[in-house]
């Protein structure tokens, strides 16, 4: 979108009279909005934030789906840039439920009056690089449009739901949802014939939770995962009080592990302890809340080879132990991919779910789903007759949630085809022929508020650097972008992450090309680059 060379200067002041003007723009009001909103005011920035949604929270907003909660610590998860916020906020569970997290993140825009700078209920359309201003203009579902100098991009790793393109798709009579964009009132299921498309982490979640109430259940699984207990509960006056105390060293070790969260790898291989010492450690771990037993484990746990396999075959005896009917235990345990190479659900009684007489079992992967008819689900072997069908069937991760912003940049090219064959960034965060845009969405890992934090000050920093030195623009060369890409596709061929069908890869997307979607290096090891990358003046980037 730039101006017609035969368009009068008056004829381009007229036309642009309506559109505000902001030094920034950022476009999501979820964990890393809002703080990107923050930031950019301490700065002295001029912002605004766009958000489709009708008040804060990004994920935690849209995905109300009964049993959604943290799989992360509650303390570990909240924003470190106030002391005062720390201690006024009491988180009431160790892993927060969707309703309590929303309601902190209100607590935070409204202690910061934050909202004054949010537009809700504004979808943007597109985004586009105005050369000849060295600016972004955004355009709203209402027409309206908004300028700035930098565009933030705080969509969410999560924010584009899928669903698959089932044939009939539209015919089915009853009640349907997806797990993101549950009604807020929600939906009575008391009662109800229930049909749940989909057995990842917001499956796994929904699932236990509807199970307590419906008339019967059928849960349509395509692949089983590696599911642990998640042993959540309330937070009492006393250990209140410890965690108040302890946010520095709770920070101080999210920032020293690889993922930012608060477990710390055994540095020693499972293969060199005993099997009795490895089946000692093993069961400790088991008996721990939430992550540990992933990543408190022996460090090669996390790694292909003999001591992944060994633990992975001691959690899919765990499966096996809970599910009371061999030929359904058998069905739900994994056995087509490593442990941790799909991120892993954290679990509230979900196995004994399958124990009760009103809950079926389907494997899609053995008879597939054919269609959706007026009356349920009809896969290759028989018809489901519901009257709810709810797909928990995940989101086009990451770069989804960017393709749909329809973002332009120079020389009229969009990121939609630049990211045809899989993200094309300098360090997750920036796209040469995209100047001044940073995609922050697709450059944290992890826990996300512990990344986002150090993200969005790096994006700040760099922000103020131009603006004190009376730069106008920023963003990577080519030859920094090919060599980013060729370290993430390297490097990443060796991790974990790359080796199953999920969305760390794009593999649960039909047509989306086979790409590991973010870094494959520590959270520290990121800070440290970007770090770097300043130091060396802006090295990688043109600067103008």
């Amino acid at each position: 979108m730039t101006d017609s060379p035969n368009e009068t200067s008056a004829a381009i002041s007229e036309r642009e009279a309506g559109i505000e003007k902001f030094d920034a723009i950022v476009i999501g009001s979820g964990v890393t909005g809002l703080y990107s909103l923050y930031r950019m005011r301490q700065l002295g920035f001029s912002v605004r934030a766009f958000d489709d949604a009708s008040g804060v929270g990004g994920t935690w907003y849209w995905n109300r789906y009964p049993g959604c909660r943290f799989d992360s610590e509650s303390y570990s998860y909240g924003y470190s840039f106030s002391d005062e916020l720390l201690q006024e906020w009491d988180w009431k569970e160790h892993y927060s439920s969707q309703p309590e997290t929303e309601r902190y993140l209100n607590y935070v825009a409204d202690k910061f009056d934050l909202r004054r700078d949010i537009q809700f209920n504004s979808r943007v359309m597109s985004a586009t690089f105005i050369e000849a201003e060295s600016c972004w203009e955004i355009v709203l579902q209402d027409g309206s449009k908004a300028r700035g100098q930098y565009l933030i991009t705080s969509v969410g790793s999560f924010s584009a739901g899928y669903v698959p393109d089932f044939e009939g798709i539209d015919s089915f009579k009853g009640i349907t949802s997806h797990t993101r964009g549950w009604p807020a009132e929600g939906i009575d299921l008391a009662g109800k014939r229930v049909g749940v498309i989909g057995t990842g982490a917001s499956g796994v979640q929904l699932i236990t939770e509807i199970a307590k109430e419906v008339a019967h259940l059928t849960v349509f699984q395509r692949t089983a995962n590696y599911c642990a207990p998640l042993r959540n509960g309330l937070i009492d006056d006393e250990t209140q009080k410890q965690i108040k105390a302890s946010y520095p060293e709770i920070f101080r070790i999210c920032k020293e592990t690889p993922g930012s969260f608060m477990h710390e790898f055994d540095k020693r291989s499972a293969m060199d302890v005993s099997p009795e010492e490895r089946l000692e450690q093993y069961e400790r771990l088991w008996a721990e809340p939430g992550f540990k037993k992933w990543l408190s484990n022996f460090h090669d746990v996390m790694v292909p080879g003999e001591a992944n396999e060994d633990y992975a075959e001691f959690v899919r005896n765990k499966i096996r132990e809970r599910v009371h009917d061999p030929v359904i235990a058998e069905m739900l345990v994994p056995k087509d991919h490593m442990f941790g190479s799909k991120r892993l659900p954290c679990e509230s009684g979900y196995y004994e779910v399958y124990n009760q007489d009103n809950v079926l079992l389907v494997d899609v992967r053995e008879a597939p789903i054919e269609r959706i008819t007026p009356k349920g689900v009809k896969t290759r072997d028989a018809e489901y007759e519901l009257d709810v069908i709810v797909y928990a069937t995940g989101f086009d991760a990451i770069t989804g949630g960017l393709i749909n912003l329809n973002i332009t940049g120079q020389n009229g090219q969009t990121l939609k085809d630049k990211f045809a064959a899989g993200p094309r960034t300098y360090m997750g965060i920036t796209s040469a022929g995209f100047p001044n845009l940073f995609t922050v969405n697709a450059a944290s890992v992890g826990n996300f508020v512990r990344a986002s934090e150090p993200l969005i000050d790096w994006v700040g920093e760099t922000m103020g650097y131009l603006r004190d030195n009376d730069f106008k623009r920023i963003a990577p060369t080519i030859k920094a972008e090919d060599a980013w890409v060729k370290h993430v596709n390297e490097d990443g061929a060796n991790i974990l992450r790359t080796q199953a069908n999920s969305w760390f890869v794009g593999a649960n997307i039909p047509g989306k090309a086979r790409a590991l979607l973010t870094a494959p290096d520590t959270a520290p090891a990121m800070r440290a680059k970007r770090a770097e990358v300043t130091a060396n003046g802006y090295e990688g980037f043109i600067v103008e």
